[in-house]
């Protein structure tokens, strides 16, 4: 049951770098499983629990290991300009969580997304000042022009 499980923020060396996603041309993309294997630098476990980016997402390594990033609550979509500057973006506005559960002798991971008053989050956010954040979490998305980046929608 040692080294089973092992939770961190972004990736086991750093809370501020992606470990499931890479960063270019101002886009995130689901990382290659290479990119994954050098940003754990060694570091296994058969559970391993990530967030930082908010983006939902379960990947399994090479070597069998689950790693799971339940997503966010309360922060749906953001812009940052580290690496260099993207934006992201869940897509909803919804709450999201994960449940682990061990059956049959193998790990399964589920991903849920919720409702929850998230006008009222939003309404607070606007209250702060926090214009982009109201947007955010209506939309689980940024505010198109907040980027400078073209964006199209559908």
């Amino acid at each position: 049951m040692e080294d089973q499980f092992l939770l961190f923020h972004g990736t086991p060396s750093s809370d501020t770098t992606y470990l499931l996603e890479t960063v270019e041309n101002g886009s995130a993309r689901l990382a290659t499983h290479t990119e994954i294997d050098q940003k754990l630098g060694g570091t296994a476990a058969q559970i391993m629990l990530c967030g930082h980016t908010h983006i939902p997402r379960i990947v399994e390594t090479l070597q069998k290991s689950l790693i799971v990033n339940p997503g966010s609550v309360g922060l749906p979509a953001y812009e940052d300009t580290t690496p260099e500057h993207h934006v992201m973006e869940a897509g909803s506005h919804h709450a999201r969580y994960a449940i682990l559960e061990h059956k049959n002798g193998t790990w399964q991971a589920e991903l849920i997304a919720v409702d929850y008053d998230y006008q009222q989050a939003a309404a607070q956010a606007r209250k702060n000042g926090h214009l982009d954040w109201e947007y955010s979490l209506q939309t689980g998305r940024i505010i198109p022009t907040q980027s400078g980046m073209e964006k199209v929608f559908v």
